[in-house]
């Protein structure tokens, strides 16, 4: 879909939740079964940083998926996307996206998706600002607003994110913090710092 950098921006800019698909975004869409069912998804690290990054900078990050995975459930706990943040089984995308807006507390025309395949195209045409990855369905890249530079589960939501808070004017005040070693504290709070110093015995 094509938007002129500005009207691009403004969109970006009045993004307050972040909304992702799993399979094909915050993996690279491979299933791995064993005997008794699918048993591991791979995610991307510096996906989790970003979106751990994304919290931290007040942007409410929710899931919503067409299947149930169990590898699902310890990935979001990790990350820290409370349980009422998630959607799994989604059989109609436009209508559970338009509920996590609800739960989440703001208008769906403030709301981002990445999604990259046909059963997202409905959330996708709703929000304020559709993404995808790079590898996306090429139905579903022709419709999106933002279309990142890399495949699912390989960086395509930590780019998303770094565009909106570009578009923030926050994205080289998050870097210099980390330059400067001030952000740390912010992104893991005191606890973890706490744990981590009690197991290297300070």
């Amino acid at each position: 879909m094509s938007l002129s950098k500005q009207d691009l921006l403004t969109r970006a800019m009045r993004v307050k939740a972040l909304v992702l698909d799993v399979d094909g975004v915050l993996t690279d869409a491979s299933l791995f079964y064993s005997a008794r069912g699918e048993s591991l998804k791979a995610f991307s690290a510096r996906d989790g940083f970003a979106i751990r990054l994304a919290v931290t900078e007040g942007i409410t990050v929710a899931i919503l998926s067409g299947r149930l995975a169990g590898p699902v459930r310890p990935r979001l706990s990790d990350l820290g996307i409370p349980r009422e943040f998630s959607v799994q089984g989604s059989r109609d995308k436009r209508a559970d996206v338009i509920i996590l807006a609800d739960r989440i507390g703001v208008p769906v025309a403030e709301v981002a998706f990445m999604g990259d395949d046909l059963p997202d195209l409905p959330a996708l045409t709703v929000v304020g600002l559709a993404a995808c990855p790079a590898d996306a369905a090429s139905e579903v890249r022709e419709r999106c607003h933002f279309v990142a530079g890399s495949p699912g589960g390989h960086g395509a939501v930590r780019e998303l994110v770094k565009f909106l808070l570009d578009a923030r004017g926050r994205w080289a005040e998050v870097v210099e913090g980390w330059v400067g070693g001030t952000a740390a504290r912010a992104f893991f709070g005191k606890k973890d710092g706490a744990d981590r110093g009690r197991r290297r015995g300070a």
